[in-house]
């Protein structure tokens, strides 16, 4: 029987605010559980909350950046439970109206470009974390009130494939805006996949949800294995039940853990003590106006101004970091094709070689600036050009003075490429009669001989151009 996937998310991404939404406390990841807690997020009576303005901005970036409408009023309300992650036994989020509404991501799967409908984006604060072991639960509280900004899509996803490639432009996003790390070990993106399957065209499926995927591995692979559970399901004749699935990652399964709650069983009300949010046009208009080129826009304006390779492209733009390095390269050195070489060849070699996380790096420009100029000119080889690249990167040397002290310049005197020419012809006599009865591969040995006879200094063009009017004599 044929079933069509149906795919919509719910992400999780913590902000990369100093302080917490509602209080002062610090965001940092980790520290001894239970010390980064105050009055206000440990939900002791008589707290109040203050809201954290730099949330509220947060939010209105991603929304401009997926093309949402922003609303000039929205407000939290309270969604109440008991379960000891939150002490206050509930959880400040948005439900009736929430900062953003409407919008689309562009995901590319297969060739084509497909555009994912956002039903919202809205601000609330994250829980805390359990830790279990065998006879015993503790709670860490540190991880409570840090600001979350809640994406749901529409389930316009139909497969894995697709559902990634939307996680990883997302995540891109949100890493130019500056506004989360987006690192998934650490918790600060967290995905809930929601997931039916229907008749091709037909009405929707029963869903389940799987909560708190932290890869992108473990969500494709939570994916295909749900997918298939309910395949088997349904062509036996079973029904799906709408529920919450835990997935276990090292398993490579789910189990049940509740029946699908829906919002009424969280008992929202409007939250009593902050005020409504107001976004007024000129708020807005600042915000917007601050909104960095984001990655996919620089991949477009790259291929347009610069006519680079999609690859080249997509890794100039795989970190944030990279392209104003690069983009600086280019510009000083009036050479952007081989700044592109350098970044995503010698460049990106060097990083993985050397374990540097791209936002470390400290090259400077004007250094690499003339490198490129050097080598687009013709006064350096390939050997020597990664030579000094690895110098520059590795001790900040002057390449200039560099490739001096090394003799590294390539030799473009005539008369000594003549004389290196004429000899290694003459000590090859029968590689010089392959050349003339048609035998291509004797002017590569010949060509050998002469960079030989130069010591690896010759101008590879010269020599080449040298050579041939020899041997065509």
């Amino acid at each position: 029987m044929t079933w069509e996937t149906v795919i919509g998310l719910e992400v999780h991404a913590e902000l990369s605010t100093k302080s917490k939404i509602f209080c002062g406390c610090s965001t940092e990841f980790g520290g001894e559980p239970n010390s980064r807690v105050c009055p206000v997020c440990a939900g002791l009576p008589g707290s109040l909350p203050k809201l954290n303005l730099a949330v509220v901005e947060y939010a209105v970036r991603l929304g401009l950046a997926l093309n949402c409408g922003i609303a000039g009023r929205c407000e939290f309300d309270r969604k109440n439970y008991f379960y000891p992650d939150l002490p206050k036994a509930y959880q400040v989020s948005q439900l009736y109206a929430p900062i953003c509404r409407g919008g689309s991501l562009d995901i590319e799967t297969g060739g084509r470009v497909k555009a994912i409908g956002i039903r919202e984006i809205h601000m609330e604060e994250d829980a805390g974390k359990l830790l279990h072991d065998a006879d015993r639960t503790c709670m860490d509280f540190n991880r409570c009130g840090v600001p979350l900004l809640e994406i749901v899509t529409l389930p316009d996803f139909r497969s894995g494939a697709e559902v990634i490639a939307g996680l990883e432009r997302l995540r891109e996003i949100l890493l130019y805006l500056g506004i989360s790390d987006g690192k998934m070990q650490e918790g600060s993106l967290r995905v809930d996949v929601n997931l039916s399957l229907r008749r091709p065209g037909g009405p929707p499926g029963v869903r389940t949800e799987m909560k708190n995927l932290n890869s992108f591995k473990a969500v494709g692979r939570a994916i295909e294995y749900e997918r298939r559970r309910q395949t088997e399901i349904l062509d036996s004749g079973g029904a799906v039940w709408q529920e919450t699935r835990r997935w276990d990652d090292d398993q490579g399964e789910s189990s049940g853990l509740r029946s699908k709650e829906d919002a009424q069983d969280y008992r929202y009300f409007p939250e009593p003590d902050l005020l409504p949010i107001e976004i007024d046009d000129a708020w807005l208009a600042r915000i917007r106006a601050d909104l960095p080129e984001l990655a996919h826009q620089k991949r477009e304006r790259y291929r347009r101004d610069y006519a680079l390779s999609p690859a080249e492209a997509a890794i100039l733009t795989s970190h944030k970091s990279i392209p104003a390095l690069f983009e600086a390269v280019a510009a000083l050195s009036g050479e952007p094709v081989e700044a592109a070489r350098l970044m995503t060849g010698e460049i990106m070699r060097l990083i993985h070689q050397t374990d540097t996380r791209p936002e470390d790096l400290a090259l400077d420009a004007g250094k690499l600036s003339a490198l490129v100029a050097l080598v687009a000119e013709g006064k350096i080889n390939r050997s020597a050009y990664k030579e000094t690249v690895e110098a520059v990167f590795t001790r900040g040397v002057d390449p200039e003075a560099y490739i001096a002290e090394k003799g590294l310049a390539m030799l473009t005197d005539e008369n000594a490429v003549a004389a290196a020419v004429n000899a290694a012809a003459a000590e090859n006599p029968e590689a010089v009669r392959d050349y003339r009865a048609g035998k291509e591969k004797a002017f590569g040995f010949l060509m050998g001989r002469v960079m030989k006879q130069l010591g690896g200094a010759g101008n590879p063009e010269m020599v080449k151009k040298m050579l041939r009017k020899t041997l065509d004599k």
